[in-house]
């Protein structure tokens, strides 16, 4: 989505998980040259969540991809919405799954049933640092890059907002 310049918005929630997991993959996103907004639902009005009346306003935008950091793992209603309007999904959450999940293009969430990574104690923002991390890893070595100088330079980068959105969700260190 990047490469190809389509219009990508990071959905998340409105506590200080949602706001730093949204920063984070914006920030990184747009260091990259992406096409990039944000949707924050307001708590009034709003509610919590991915909404079909959002999906509905986003396509109106132009947005062609949506990537929810911190919620979506139970949008199976609002990603099949999303597909009839032509906008791909990709859901980054940590959250309990429910059997059946949503179907997006990805769906990131150590909670899968099928998902072997051995902390399931992520924060919303941990998903997504762990999300940047694997793009990063991928991209360093595509451009014949260390990996390790990328990963610091990603943990010097998004380490506070990743600590305060994992402290201020009280999940474990």
């Amino acid at each position: 989505a990047v490469k190809e310049g389509k219009k990508i918005t990071v959905y998340g929630d409105y506590d200080v998980d949602g706001v730093t997991a949204v920063s984070t993959l914006y920030l990184y996103l747009k260091s990259l040259g992406a096409d990039v907004s944000i949707k924050i639902p307001k708590r009034e009005g709003e509610g919590y969540g991915v909404s079909c009346a959002s999906v509905e306003k986003l396509a109106d935008m132009g947005i062609e991809l949506i990537i929810t950091v911190d919620t979506g793992i139970t949008a199976c209603e609002e990603v099949r919405y999303a597909k009839e309007l032509g906008i791909d999904f990709v859901i980054t959450d940590h959250h309990e799954c429910r059997e059946i999940l949503p179907d997006a293009c990805a769906v990131v969430n150590p909670h899968r049933h099928d998902c072997n990574y051995p902390f399931k104690e992520l924060a919303g923002v941990g998903v997504v640092f762990k999300l940047v991390c694997a793009l990063e890893i991928k991209r360093s070595k595509a451009m014949g890059v260390a990996v390790e100088r990328a990963l610091r330079d990603v943990c010097l980068k998004y380490i506070d907002l990743v600590t305060l959105g994992t402290i201020a969700d009280v999940m474990p260190i």
